[in-house]
């Protein structure tokens, strides 16, 4: 059951063969997470990408004030990852928890490097994540410098309407770097 959500959402970039998706199967580890439990502490090295089959999952960092900074969330369908540690096997600076009870596959990168040799087509698929990744860090830095509190929480609603139901506001405050009272002043305009 579980897999066949991970493969039906893979299949919007690339295509498997019956082949393809056993080999596959034995590099995908189950996890399950409790809510605040974390996947990652800024400090570890990151060895895996990590794809969300349920639940709601955060990246982020803490200043030397106490304060987070989310970078990244991550609901069912996404990924998520220190891509920065995993990729140089240096120590990670975010953080990733669990904001709900969630279900996750964990790809070791070992893994993921013979899969890449084994089914090719998984270079692709994560080709194409890394650059739908790039360009949507990309669109945040240009709303962050261009556009007001209001366009951005506007614009953030519009792209993940099912969040705001799901992440406390003061975290959703964080990630688009506004006050929470910010976010109150908004939606009562609304």
């Amino acid at each position: 059951m579980v897999f066949d959500f991970f493969f039906k959402s893979i299949s919007r970039h690339i295509k498997l063969t019956d082949e393809e998706i056993e080999l596959t199967k034995p590099v995908l580890r189950h996890k399950k997470l409790r809510k605040r439990q974390y996947l990652l502490q800024a400090g570890d090295v990151c060895k895996v990408e990590t794809f969300v089959i349920k639940g709601c999952l955060r990246a982020y960092t803490v200043d030397d004030k106490g304060h987070e900074h989310i970078a990244m969330f991550a609901i069912e369908g996404w990924w998520i990852s220190d891509f920065y540690s995993l990729l140089t096997g240096s120590e990670a600076s975010q953080n990733i928890d669990a904001l709900e009870d969630s279900e996750v596959f964990c790809i070791e990168k070992t893994d993921l490097e013979n899969l890449y040799l084994q089914v090719p087509k998984f270079e692709r698929l994560f080709r194409i994540l890394l650059q739908n990744a790039f360009v949507a860090h990309q669109q945040r830095i240009l709303a962050g410098i261009s556009q007001t509190a209001e366009e951005r929480y506007k614009s953030f609603i519009g792209k993940y309407p099912t969040i705001e139901q799901r992440v406390p506001q003061h975290q959703i405050a964080s990630y688009l770097g506004i006050t929470p009272e910010t976010i109150s002043r908004i939606r009562k305009l609304r």
